[in-house]
């Protein structure tokens, strides 16, 4: 059932376990990732960047497709539809549209205007019941044209947004978006560390998911990460599976040229991605 993803991650904050935001970006990643949280009883995150949104036909056809899959699949698990680094304006046409959560990320204004709009959109999608995340300090590598550093957020700074109600903070803490550079210098945990402790109970969100190792993951979620963000993962995983096929003539042999059959073993290793992360995440079984 669509939820708006604020319980959700209370949960797995208390927990101590994170859930998955794991990027959709056609009718394929949709249903291999609402299909594996059914099949871990995990409740999970679908995220969809203002790109991806684009793409796949505007966001009323992504929430007509998610709504559609949740009842014809028997999907119970709770699942999330959230924007993902949503600018000011298509955080509310995704309001319009029927998104369960969103995230606004101001983090590219002065701090005094990011807290205006924060505090203006947390009423709105408060009213709503959809829940809200917000970003401070810049996420590195790039997402849909955005490039960060990889830098630090002031936690400070984290707290002032923190304290206008926002559901769950993105912090940048050392992560990048895509594919980690040989020398990444890894997650900062004294940064993670003093913001938790200065925003208590909220749950906080790890962009750049992909490529980070285990151990840092875990220590993350131990210092209150109750949300990370998959995507590149997933991509990866899904153009090797297909590149194999194509390689093996196998789209040349009967009917295999058809996208159900050309498509399946990427939908498979996407399946797979989602599970392997789900298990590290702790989040199965907790649906």
């Amino acid at each position: 059932m669509l939820v708006s993803a604020a319980e959700m991650l209370k949960k797995a904050k208390a927990g101590h376990y994170a859930v998955g935001q794991f990027n959709i970006n056609n009718l394929e990643w949709t249903k291999a990732i609402l299909l594996t949280a059914q099949e871990c009883n995990s409740p999970v995150i679908l995220g969809v960047s203002e790109g991806a949104g684009k793409y796949m036909g505007g966001y009323k056809t992504v929430v007509g497709m998610v709504k559609g899959m949740i009842e014809c699949l028997n999907i119970t698990v709770p699942v999330a539809i959230h924007l993902d680094h949503g600018s000011y304006d298509h955080c509310y046409k995704c309001l319009e549209a029927g998104f369960s959560s969103i995230m606004f990320d101001g983090s590219h204004y002065p701090i005094e205007e990011n807290v205006a709009k924060t505090t203006e959109l947390v009423a709105k999608a408060h009213a709503m019941g959809v829940s809200i995340e917000a970003e401070v300090g810049s996420i590195g590598g790039e997402e849909d044209g955005v490039v960060g550093m990889g830098e630090c957020a002031d936690p400070a700074e984290c707290k002032k947004i923190a304290d206008l109600g926002v559901d769950f903070l993105a912090a940048g803490i050392g992560n990048i978006h895509g594919k980690y550079p040989a020398n990444w210098a890894g997650l900062s945990f004294e940064t993670l560390d003093a913001i938790q402790q200065l925003t208590g109970e909220l749950p906080l969100v790890l962009h750049g998911g992909t490529g980070i190792p285990a151990e840092m993951i875990k220590k993350a979620i131990s210092l209150g990460v109750a949300k990370i963000n998959v995507n590149t993962e997933c991509q990866l995983a899904f153009a090797a599976a297909t590149r194999e096929y194509i390689e093996a003539g196998k789209d040349q042999q009967g009917k295999g040229y058809d996208p159900r059959k050309l498509l399946a073993p990427g939908f498979e290793a996407i399946k797979a991605t989602v599970k392997e992360k789900m298990e590290l995440f702790g989040s199965v079984g907790q649906a």
